[in-house]
């Protein structure tokens, strides 16, 4: 049986797509919350940082239906990565 992840993209509660590539999905969780003057930061749990491919690769590591989230203080991106069921 093949592990197939999957990771999905919402702004705010509104879903905006599907990924199976952690690199497109970043760059467009980016492109969603960056829409003011103010800094970007990526939170999971209580931690808050600079957003980065890098991070947001060994966040996601070994886990399943979990979820990222890229934050300023007018918007709220949630990344959720999940497995695809057969």
């Amino acid at each position: 049986m093949t592990k197939i992840y999957i990771y999905c993209l919402f702004d705010r509660d509104a879903f905006v797509g599907v990924y199976s590539s952690l690199k497109a999905v970043h760059r467009d969780a980016l492109r969603h919350a960056n829409r003011g003057g103010s800094q970007v930061l990526m939170v999971h749990g209580t931690d808050a940082m600079r957003p980065s491919l890098t991070d947001l690769r060994n966040i996601f590591k070994g886990k399943c239906d979990y979820t990222v989230s890229y934050r300023t203080p007018q918007t709220y991106v949630k990344v959720y990565k999940t497995k695809l069921k057969e």
